[in-house]
């Protein structure tokens, strides 16, 4: 890996996947003897609660559930 000139790195696609790391993800780096190490930031939310906060009330038309649900079965 190399240092970009901004001071970025970029984490090869493979190590991300083996560690469950997504884009929007936050992470620390924290100093250590000899090294730095990336950890997943604590209590920072998890890409699950990142989408159903961002889709949360945007069901089309402004519909209720029960709304919804009777469309679908077709009430």
């Amino acid at each position: 890996m190399r240092l970009n000139s901004k001071g970025q790195i970029t984490i090869p696609a493979d190590l991300r996947k083996r560690c469950g790391l997504h884009p929007g993800d936050e992470v620390d780096v924290i100093e250590e003897e000899g090294g730095l190490r990336i950890v997943r930031r604590t209590g920072a939310s998890t890409r699950g609660q990142r989408i159903a906060r961002r889709m949360r009330g945007t069901a089309a038309g402004g519909m209720s559930t029960d709304e919804i649900m009777e469309l679908l079965r077709g009430e």
